[in-house]
């Protein structure tokens, strides 16, 4: 089992987008057993994936499985996908923060992870943006982490920063992304980085957010979708080297 955590320091970079979208290339392109643990309290990607019409759940669930009080797998549930299961957040996770602190237990997440370890070939991690206690059990936990980029100096400068406050803990797979060539800044970005993936800004990209489904579900020829493949299959050859 693999943990893969997608992570930014900033919101707003496509990192729920990412989330979904590699978490169903598991599942289907590599017929991986995977997990999608979303502990961003938004909920933006159990919204997404959940098969409730209107995306509702029980509330204020999400953080008693690291308070002791519910095991993970019972908030696991099915998705539409097969073999695509997923760990909802809430609003609950808002006090995530606080509750590491107290418990003061570093490597909570990671014994969680573990115990999931005989279920699962990969779990991702949709994580709230922010250096924070919940960031920190990250790093600590994920096998790689996965930071979507924008091409602006200041995304550039938040990935720096996440960089010198993980160390060495954790490998690093930066990722351009919501990237339209046309733009110069953009363009001058992804050249500079030739060998980081790029995720291009494109309307059925947009669309995740209005079908719920990941892009190579619905439009698996298009650009995007190619786009997310060949990032997954980054990411596997990571996983193994």
């Amino acid at each position: 089992m693999s943990t893969i955590a997608i992570y930014s320091l900033k919101g707003g970079v496509g990192k729920t987008t990412l989330a979904v979208n590699l978490a169903w290339s598991a599942a289907v392109q590599s017929s991986r057993r995977t997990l999608l643990w979303d502990l961003d309290p938004q909920a933006a990607s159990s919204f997404l994936l959940t098969q409730r019409a209107d995306g509702t759940r029980l509330r204020d669930q999400a953080q008693s499985v690291f308070a002791k009080d519910v095991e993970p797998e019972k908030l696991i549930e099915k998705t539409a996908t097969l073999r695509l299961d997923l760990i909802a957040a809430d609003a609950s996770l808002r006090r995530l923060d606080l509750l590491f602190h107290e418990m003061d237990k570093k490597k909570r997440l990671q014994k969680l992870l573990t115990g999931l370890r005989k279920d699962y070939d990969r779990i991702l991690l949709d994580c709230p943006p922010g250096l924070t206690e919940t960031s920190d059990q990250v790093m600590r936990a994920a096998d790689l982490i996965v930071v979507p980029v924008i091409p602006s100096p200041l995304s550039e400068r938040a990935l720096a920063e996440v960089v010198r406050h993980l160390g060495d803990r954790a490998e690093i797979l930066p990722v351009h992304s919501m990237v339209d060539r046309r733009r110069k800044l953009h363009a001058d970005a992804v050249a500079r980085h030739p060998d980081w993936p790029v995720i291009p800004m494109a309307s059925l990209i947009e669309q995740v957010t209005t079908r719920r489904a990941a892009v190579g579900s619905f439009a698996p020829r298009s650009a995007g979708a190619m786009a997310f493949a060949q990032l997954w299959q980054a990411i596997e050859r990571r996983l193994v080297a």
